[in-house]
């Protein structure tokens, strides 16, 4: 379980970031169980248990990024990656910075627990 939830923190902040990449309307429509799915295969290497990125936490944030469509969906992912996050304390910030990155994934802000998630479009 502690793997799971560690698994569920880092996904959850590698999906804030690729979900304020989007653009859109306004009706969420991703879930909490969503999000945590599309990254669980980051959860090794956001808790240093792996030195590099697996193919399925690329993947993983691709998917997430394509579902966030709307602003909605956007602070929708953004409140449960913060929600979850916050429950982890073995996740490293950095590294999860990072990861979008590494994933070929553009993200044209910095990836914080300071984020307004009203504020993301």
């Amino acid at each position: 379980m502690a793997a799971s939830s560690k698994a569920t923190a880092f996904l959850a902040l590698a999906a804030f970031v690729v979900v304020l990449m989007a653009a859109g309307e306004a009706s969420a429509a991703v879930t909490c169980g969503q999000v945590g799915s599309s990254l669980a295969p980051c959860i090794p290497y956001a808790t240093g248990k792996s030195a590099t990125l697996s193919q399925g936490c690329c993947s993983g944030m691709k998917s997430l990024n394509a579902m966030a469509r709307t602003s909605a969906d956007r602070q929708a992912v953004c409140r449960c990656l913060k929600s979850l996050a916050g429950s982890v304390k073995s996740v490293d910030l950095g590294v999860v910075a990072g990861a979008p990155a590494k994933c070929g994934i553009s993200v044209p802000f910095p990836i914080s627990m300071s984020t307004d998630c009203n504020k993301v479009n």
